[in-house]
């Protein structure tokens, strides 16, 4: 089988979990510091506003938590997403008010997010689709002008940048996501990053139970009594551990090599698929854009697709769709709800090809030409 996503791990994570081992402390401490840290330097943002977690999602609840919304608030974000926004939105007792997004690049505009605000509007989440960062800037602006805050979902985005500018440093708040199909893999994990220094400090409390200071082993003594407790308000544990940050140091030092390899295997798809009748490939990031190359996708004319990923299936290519738009999900659908043409036409004939470093060229060249035979087939 080729497969779409596959975690490029090694003799290099396997020494870093052995010191952990050898350490006898797996949980949460140094080498979690350490991982924020460093994340925060590549980002180019204070580490004591990155808070490692214990997954993508985990960063999105408590981005969403820390806006205080109320029932009858509504966030703006694009149909095109990962369920976990929708989910977040919803347990922060608010509404998702779901935009449009261009049928070929799969992000949303501006004027999408625009015509989606309202006097309810109380912030936007938006994903970067498939790590291409999208009109962010514009976005990010637009949400300046009205005061509403951005979390960006930078879930596939950890080397993308504008201009030079990291991904997820243009919104209020936004998070990473490490689990074992992203391009740097923890096995589950996730970073959240909030640009208010005071909302920061609340976040990192309610990614520990809500103590303002933790007590045990490894924490500065504060008192006779370091084991009593202050909770202000009540949070979970979602923080990451030792043992996955381990992983993480090591994926973020080979993160440039990463991207690279996935940017060759972008190229060799364009060259393989340039021409070919009835298919179209993503198109080419506008100038000062840095993709960390996520998804490649496809679209097909004539309603094709859904034979073609059977076919490419049958052929042990596995290949997929994301993401399904989520104002058709029955969980998030209303009466009346939004009219949304970009994200329909894109959910009705694209197609995610397998991408990522251990695919050989010949893996891709397989891939292509299966395509192609079978795109052929239907013409």
């Amino acid at each position: 089988m080729i497969h779409l996503f596959q975690p490029q791990t090694g003799d290099e994570e396997l020494a870093a979990v052995a010191e952990v081992f050898a350490d006898k402390w797996l949980g949460h401490g140094p080498r979690t510091t350490a991982f924020e840290a460093e994340f925060a330097a590549h980002v180019g943002v204070d580490p004591e506003h990155m808070i490692f977690l214990n997954s993508g999602t985990a960063g999105l609840f408590l981005a969403l938590e820390c806006l205080d919304l109320r029932e009858g608030d509504e966030v703006v974000m694009p149909s095109l997403s990962f369920l976990a926004a929708a989910n977040a939105v919803l347990a922060a007792g608010a509404r998702p008010v779901f935009c449009d997004a261009d049928p070929r690049t799969l992000n949303p505009a501006a004027a999408h997010v625009e015509a989606a605000l309202s006097e309810r509007t109380r912030a936007v989440v938006v994903l970067h689709y498939g790590g291409c960062p999208g009109d962010i800037e514009a976005i990010a602006e637009l949400c300046r002008e009205r005061g509403v805050p951005l979390v960006e979902d930078a879930a596939c985005s950890v080397g993308s940048r504008v201009r030079g500018r990291a991904a997820g440093s243009f919104g209020d708040l936004a998070m990473w996501s490490f689990d074992a199909m992203k391009v740097l893999v923890t096995g589950d994990g996730g970073m959240l990053y909030v640009r208010d220094r005071a909302r920061a400090d609340r976040a990192r409390r309610l990614a520990y139970h809500g103590l303002v200071q933790s007590s045990g082993f490894g924490h500065a003594r504060v008192s006779g009594r370091w084991w009593e407790l202050d909770v202000p308000e009540i949070g979970r544990r979602v923080v990451g551990n030792d043992l996955t940050a381990a992983i993480g140091r090591v994926q973020l030092r080979r993160l440039p090599d990463l991207v690279a390899r996935r940017r060759e295997i972008v190229e060799l798809y364009d060259r393989e698929l340039a021409g070919v009748e009835d298919v179209l490939t993503p198109p080419p990031p506008p100038a000062g854009h840095e993709s960390t190359h996520y998804f490649y996708w496809v679209q097909f004319e004539g309603g094709i697709r859904d034979e073609i990923a059977g076919e490419l299936l049958a052929a042990d290519i596995y290949t997929t769709f994301r993401y399904a738009p989520l104002h058709k999900v029955s969980a998030y659908r209303r009466e009346g709800g939004p009219d949304l043409p970009g994200s329909d036409r894109a959910a009705e004939r694209t197609l995610c090809l397998p991408l990522h470093p251990g695919l050989s060229d010949d893996d891709v060249r397989t891939v292509c030409a299966t395509l192609r035979k079978a795109v052929a087939a239907h013409r």
